[in-house]
Formats: structure tokens, sequence, C-alpha cells
């Protein structure tokens, strides 16, 4: 039987509850729901990076990336994306950062699968994003 593995990058601290950050066995990597938090600095409590959706928005890819890489993944690895907003006036201009930034990344295709819904989250966070991925 394959191991299930941990993935905290350096650049999160350690979760708030018991949940890790990024789970790898064997081929699979699932990524917990990430938010906009900037990297950690010891002594100081996690901190958005910034009040608008396109700082969150950036910051949690960039996120997801550190643990996609923890785990010897990238991009091109990932098959579904979910995607959490606490407000649907905020899809639209989700879309453009995401279809920007993937572009950006020049994804190979097909695109990833994606879902996205709405939830609350804690008071500042505006988006949360989780990744599946199936490395080679």
């Amino acid at each position: 039987m394959t191991e299930k593995t941990a993935l905290t990058p350096k650049t999160h601290t350690t979760p708030p509850a018991r949940f890790s950050h990024g789970v790898k066995k064997g081929n699979i990597l699932q990524v917990a729901g990430q938010v906009g938090f900037l990297p950690a600095e010891d002594g100081k409590p996690p901190t958005p990076a910034g009040p608008t959706l396109r700082e969150q928005t950036l910051q949690t890819l960039a996120n997801v990336r550190a643990i996609l890489e923890e785990g010897g993944a990238s991009w091109d690895d990932v098959m579904m994306l979910r995607v959490y907003l606490t407000d649907v006036d905020h899809f639209a201009e989700m879309n453009e950062i995401y279809d920007a930034y993937f572009e950006k990344e020049s994804l190979t295709q097909p695109a990833t699968a994606r879902t996205t819904v709405y939830v609350g989250l804690p008071k500042g966070l505006l988006i949360e994003i989780d990744a599946l991925a199936v490395l080679d």
C-alpha cells in the first residue's frame, strides 16, 4: 500500500486545525482549500494579500501552486479546481483574473475542469481554491 504524505511548503503556516495543506498518496495529490494569505512569517499571524479580489485570487493561486510543487506536481497535473467565492458579484472579475493567470502560465490543453460555488469565509477573505492533481 502507498503511504499518505502530508504537504506543508515553507511558505505556509501550520494549519489551524487537524488537516494538511496537501496530501499525496501514490500519484494523487489533493490540495486543501487555500486562501490569499501572504507567505508565512515567524511570529506573525496569517495576513491576507490585500482587500481586493485580484490580490487575494493571485495569492491564492500562488499558494495552491506552492503545494503542488511541494508534492512534485505542476498546473499541468491538475485535473480539477474548485473555486469558492463569498460574493456572486465577483464571478466575472474572478474569471478574468483566472483566465489571464492561466494564459500567462501557458498550460497545455485541455483546460482544467473547474467548479465555482458561493460560501461563507472568515471576515476579509473573498476566495478559496482547492485542487486535485494526478501525477504521471
